[in-house]
């Protein structure tokens, strides 16, 4: 098992989403990443 850092800790004991980590839940939600990535995968 691996000792936690200290950004991990910090994290863990934070109390409110900040406005980015709010949009990127929004956008994780929004996005079809299973098609999107099937799609440009070719490429």
């Amino acid at each position: 098992m691996e000792q936690p850092t200290f950004a991990e800790l910090e994290y863990a004991h934070k109390k409110h989403k900040t406005r980015r980590e709010k949009f990127l839940e929004r956008l994780e939600a929004l996005v079809p990443w299973e098609r999107l990535e099937a799609r440009i995968e070719p490429h």
